[in-house]
């Protein structure tokens, strides 16, 4: 294995096929109620589209909720019509911190990674950790991931309440 310029390691592309395998067979359960809810969604408008960049098998115009994006496993349910929609962090909204919008596509892909490494164990610690809310370090982990393009592992010391706040710091100070 080849070391990359930020000193770490670089997986190879068989590893990374391997463990992208890996995740897709960890999280099938999960996946399996997001193809049932989009494929009875169908008739209702909803259009499947595969999104490699987002890992994702997504169902755009989904018809039913308040709107966004449900994810389960690696099937996204979108009432957009695309997931390069802006949304606003979990933390902005509460008031926590100022922050700029981000693209739904990479919060969501966050939770997939999540739900990836997490498998069937994914929605149990999602709703125990607070379910759809600025509390939840899955929501912090992937806001924090559409911000920056990394840290979407819940449990990094940058995805907690004091680290959130951090990260729109500079934003507050500005004009």
């Amino acid at each position: 294995m080849a070391a990359d310029p930020g000193g770490g390691r670089r997986v190879t592309p068989w590893r990374r096929a391997l463990l992208l395998g890996i995740g897709l067979l960890w999280t099938a359960p999960n996946s399996l109620l997001g193809l049932i809810a989009g494929a009875l969604s169908m008739p209702f408008g909803a259009r499947p589209k595969l999104r490699t960049r987002d890992l994702a098998l997504v169902f755009h115009g989904f018809p039913l909720g308040p709107g966004g994006v449900l994810t389960l496993g690696n099937v996204m349910l979108s009432t957009h019509g695309d997931l390069d929609a802006l949304c606003t962090t979990y933390a902005h909204r509460a008031k926590w911190c100022v922050q700029p919008r981000t693209r739904i596509g990479d919060h969501e892909r966050a939770h997939v990674l999540q739900y990836m490494t997490l498998g069937p164990l994914f929605l149990p610690l999602y709703f125990l950790f607070g379910g759809v809310s600025v509390r939840n370090r899955f929501e912090r982990a992937a806001d924090r991931y559409a911000l920056t393009g990394r840290g979407w592992w819940p449990w990094l010391r940058a995805n907690s309440k004091a680290e959130t706040l951090r990260l729109g710091e500079p934003l507050e100070r500005s004009p």
